[in-house]
C-alpha cells in the first residue's frame, strides 16, 4: 500500500515574514559574533570605531527581534541562513588575502557592506510584510533596524571613499595603474 502523503497546508505572507525574522535572526547572532575578530583586523581607528559601534547596535537589533518574536507570540527561533554563512566566509576569505597589507581595511569595507546590503534587503522586505498585515508595532521596529543598517552603510562608504581606498591606492604599483 502506498504511503500517504499528508498535503502541505497552504503558506502565506505571514509564513514568509516567520521564516524572514528566524532568518536575520540567525544572521544577527553570526554578525554580532564575528565582528570582533574584523575589529581586531582593522587598522583604520575610524573603521575600528564604526564597526564597534555597530557590533553594539547590534545586541540592540537582536533584542528587537526578540521583541517582534514576542509580539507574534513565536519563541526566538534561528534558521540557518546560508547567504550569510557565504558573505562571511568569503569575508573571512578576503581577511586571509589582503589582512596584512594596506588593502585589508579596504577588504573589510568591501566585505562589511555585502553584509549590510543582505540586511537592508531583508528588514526592508520584512518591514513591508508587516505592514501590508497590519502589524504596524512589528513595522516599525524593522523599520528602525532597517535605518541603522543603511546608516551603517553609508558610514562604511565614507570611511572608504574618506581614507581607506585611498590607503589601499597608495600602496599600489605603479605598473598596475
Amino acid at each position: 500500500m502506498p504511503a500517504v502523503r499528508k498535503k502541505a497546508s497552504p503558506k502565506g505572507l505571514i509564513d514568509l515574514l516567520e521564516h524572514g525574522l528566524k532568518d536575520i535572526y540567525y544572521a544577527e547572532k553570526k554578525i554580532y559574533k564575528t565582528l570582533p575578530r574584523i575589529i581586531k583586523a582593522a587598522s583604520d581607528d575610524e573603521l575600528k570605531d564604526g564597526l564597534t559601534a555597530h557590533r553594539e547596535e547590534t545586541a540592540v537589533q537582536i533584542s528587537r527581534l526578540e521583541e517582534v518574536f514576542a509580539i507574534i507570540g513565536k519563541k526566538p527561533q534561528a534558521v540557518k541562513c546560508e547567504a550569510i554563512d557565504g558573505i562571511l566566509k568569503e569575508g573571512d576569505e578576503l581577511l586571509q588575502d589582503f589582512g596584512k597589507t594596506r588593502a585589508g581595511d579596504a577588504a573589510i569595507v568591501f566585505s562589511c557592506q555585502a553584509v549590510e546590503h543582505y540586511e537592508i534587503t531583508r528588514y526592508g522586505s520584512m518591514q513591508t510584510y508587516a505592514a501590508e498585515l497590519g502589524h504596524r508595532d512589528i513595522a516599525k521596529r524593522l523599520g528602525e533596524t532597517l535605518a541603522e543598517e543603511q546608516n551603517a552603510d553609508k558610514t562604511l562608504s565614507k570611511v572608504a571613499v574618506g581614507r581607506v581606498n585611498f590607503a589601499a591606492e597608495e600602496e599600489t604599483p605603479a605598473a598596475a595603474k
